[in-house]
């Protein structure tokens, strides 16, 4: 990655590069300008479901973000995962949090993000503390459960009989950016009815404002939606083998002539597009597909809209554009794969974090019957018949 940008004006760019929406972005340009400091962001992450290929997304503004000259702080929502209705118990949660890091780590050094500039947060090391029960306290005697809800609404497992959990989370996540002593938090915009929580209510427990930024969230494989680790068909784990991936996005949603509901032309976009430039400088793009030549052989496309507009006028099959995004991810997920498999610690974080379905509970499934009755025809009618038999055995022992 290339030296750090010094001019106000130019870093204010790089940060707010590529994002959906920022909210209160003067306070980021009064840091930058007239404060002339670094800007201190934080990023949070709930370690629940395996991290998937979306991930690279929030990687790629970490970069820009210490490119600009950022603080950044990585926040393991170790406490926020435990509340979400995914009711993995505290022990689960722990192991996870270290794959998460694990993870996060391997992503930046393979897209070459120093991490040495980063700060990692597990969230239970100041959740637990008094003054943060104190404020959480005060925080929830002035959010009504109603907005409490509403503000989760996007973030938080959704289920049919939800949990108070659900209504403590987007409380957290409000304090968290005090608790972390930062100007700006960084987000999907699946966050942003939290931001908004979080500007309207931070003032009133006599805490300062703080500038929220939204990355787009990236489709998943299929039609419609985003990528999410709770959906296996939508999405590419970090750790997913070569051949797996191949299959994957072989059968992802891929329409000829479909610009619009493409999830693998997002993902180029999203993902290997600011990968390359990031290793090759502002403004490249380079995507290269191993055609074969009997379909007219290798191609390169130098811009993101060639590329989309070769795809809309069906001068590139939907084989060859899978093609070429299969083989781009598993460039991308190699060395991270190669990291993964050098490290036991890695694995054990994967294992106890992640395990299997037990045999037993395999077997416990298997041996569960549904009733016999509905194998046989005419079942019903027999049993109707024997129904008949007895009633009347019954009426002659009350005649004698």
């Amino acid at each position: 990655m290339s030296n750090v940008v010094e001019d106000p004006k130019e870093k204010y760019t790089l940060i707010t590069k590529g994002l959906q929406e920022v909210l209160n972005g003067q306070i980021i340009k009064k840091v930058l300008e007239e404060e002339k400091r670094p800007l201190k962001i934080y990023w949070g992450t709930a370690p629940t479901g395996k991290p998937h290929c979306g991930y690279f997304v929030p990687m790629i503004k970490l970069a820009h973000f210490l490119k600009a000259g950022c603080e950044v702080k990585v926040l393991l929502a170790d406490l926020h995962a435990f509340l979400d209705n995914m009711k993995a118990p505290l022990d689960v949660v722990n192991y996870r949090a270290k794959y998460y890091e694990f993870i996060v780590k391997a992503i930046l050094r393979s897209i070459g993000v120093p991490i040495e500039k980063l700060t990692f947060v597990v969230g239970s090391s100041y959740q637990l503390s008094r003054d943060y029960t104190l404020d959480l306290f005060k925080l929830a005697n002035i959010v009504s459960q109603n907005d409490a809800k509403r503000a989760g609404a996007d973030v938080v497992k959704q289920v049919a009989n939800p949990l108070l959990s659900g209504l403590i989370y987007p409380l957290m996540q409000v304090l968290d950016e005090q608790y972390l002593d930062v100007d700006a938090e960084f987000g999907g915009v699946d966050q942003r009815k939290i931001f908004v929580l979080s500007e309207e209510n931070i003032e009133a427990l006599g805490y300062k404002k703080r500038a929220h930024m939204m990355n787009p969230m990236v489709p998943g494989l299929g039609q419609g939606g985003k990528m999410s680790s709770s959906d296996p068909n939508s999405k590419i784990d970090i750790i997913e083998k070569p051949k797996k991936v191949k299959k994957k996005i072989n059968s992802a949603f891929c329409a000829p002539g479909n610009v619009e509901e493409n999830g693998l032309l997002s993902f180029v976009q999203f993902v290997l597009g600011p990968v390359y430039e990031l290793k090759h400088g502002t403004g490249t793009f380079q995507f290269f597909i191993d055609r074969p030549e009997k379909y007219g052989g290798p191609i390169t496309y130098n811009s993101f809209e060639d590329l989309k507009t070769a795809f809309k006028e069906e001068k590139l099959s939907p084989v060859d554009l899978k093609a070429g995004v299969a083989a781009g991810i598993n460039q991308l997920l190699e060395p991270i794969i190669a990291e993964y498999e050098a490290n036991p610690e890695f694995q054990e974080a994967a294992a106890k974090g992640y395990p299997e379905p037990s045999k037993n509970n395999k077997q416990k499934k298997q041996k569960k019957q549904k009733n016999r009755g509905s194998r046989y025809p005419g079942k019903k009618d027999e049993e109707k018949e024997t129904e008949k038999v007895s009633k009347k055995l019954e009426e002659a022992k009350i005649e004698n």
